[in-house]
């Protein structure tokens, strides 16, 4: 959905989630559970993420309890991993965006407020590590600081109170199918931005839904917009990768028709999840060829259930034969 429905109303301030949304939550969420599991013979699939993406605490252990028949109570399983997610806490990177829509929203005078189904305690202490991030928000709400929280629309309301604005005039900016229930229960504009691959045909009830907060177009919701797209690309800050080339999948490039790398991600799984999946402009290099002009998507396979995302480089040249070996992008 790259359209936002009619507008309703003029939207006034704007309400975030932290874990998923403005916090890139899930490669730790995934590494711990993966840890943790194996002491009971257990094998963690991140594919199954999207049961305990935006729960409560407990509720998140109360799935993972039941889906992998641990011998113990939810309380009991909460009680064991919660150091070590603590431990962590100030290792969790950034969503891409997340800082730039912060920063644009706070300069323009928008009131902001955060709603996490996490304990106050713990959100305070995630966004610690985040320069800026406290002071940007005119309310910060807990999950423990409502009766109900996500999918009901308890803690929006309360956020909507605290920043003084009607809730149909507030912008709900949400990453979980609990938090986007949550926020049209409470009547407000809802922007869905998905943490989980391969689900975003499950978020029709959002207003719109988008690939990630580097796709946000604020003046859709009457919101200043921002400045910093040239042409219709988004300049990023420059990074790079590199590994060899290895035989694809799926869809061949000779299928294709056009030159075509597949790349192996060993090694980058940590980097690629601090970028969205999407088209990228840069270049690519090959040790005894020279470097090239090329066009690079991220993202999951069409053709598998893979829950890590693949890097696909399109170079712009014609090559006379194949290549295989080592491989440079920036």
């Amino acid at each position: 959905m790259s359209m936002a429905r009619t507008l309703r109303k003029l939207v006034l301030g704007v309400i975030l989630d932290l874990d998923g949304t403005l916090l890139n939550t899930d490669g730790i969420v995934n590494d711990i559970l993966k840890v943790h599991l194996v002491k009971y013979g257990k094998q963690w699939d991140a594919r199954n993420a999207h049961r305990i993406a935006g729960k409560t605490p407990l509720e998140a252990a109360a799935a993972v309890v039941e889906d992998y028949e641990l011998p113990m109570s939810p309380d009991v399983f909460l009680a064991e991993i919660t150091p070590t997610f603590s431990e962590q806490w100030c290792n969790i990177k950034a969503q891409p965006g997340a800082n730039r829509l912060i920063n644009h929203l706070r300069g323009h005078g928008v009131p902001m407020a955060l709603a996490s189904n996490s304990p106050l305690e713990n959100v305070e202490t995630k966004i610690f590590y985040h320069q800026g991030w406290k002071e940007s928000f005119s309310a910060i709400i807990g999950g423990d600081e409502v009766t109900n929280g996500k999918p009901s629309p308890d803690i929006f309301l309360e956020a909507a109170r605290r920043l003084n604005i009607d809730p149909s005039s507030c912008l709900v900016i949400e990453d979980s199918l609990p938090g986007i229930t949550a926020g049209k229960a409470a009547g407000m504009n809802v922007v869905a931005v998905p943490s989980i691959p391969k689900h975003s045909h499950l978020y029709t009830s959002a207003d719109e839904v988008i690939n990630s907060l580097l796709d946000l177009q604020l003046e859709k919701w009457s919101l200043p917009a921002f400045q910093d797209w040239v042409e219709g690309t988004l300049p990023i800050n420059p990074w790079h990768i590199g590994g060899p080339v290895i035989k694809g999948f799926g869809r061949g490039s000779k299928v294709l028709g056009i030159p075509t790398a597949n790349i192996s991600t060993e090694g980058y799984l940590d980097l690629l999840s601090e970028h969205p999946s999407g088209v990228y402009h840069g270049w690519a290099g090959l040790p005894t060829r020279g470097v090239f002009k090329m066009v690079m998507s991220i993202g999951w396979n069409p053709y598998f259930n893979n829950a890590e995302k693949t890097i696909e480089p399109w170079l712009l040249h014609d090559f006379t034969e194949d290549f295989y070996g080592q491989f440079s992008i920036s």
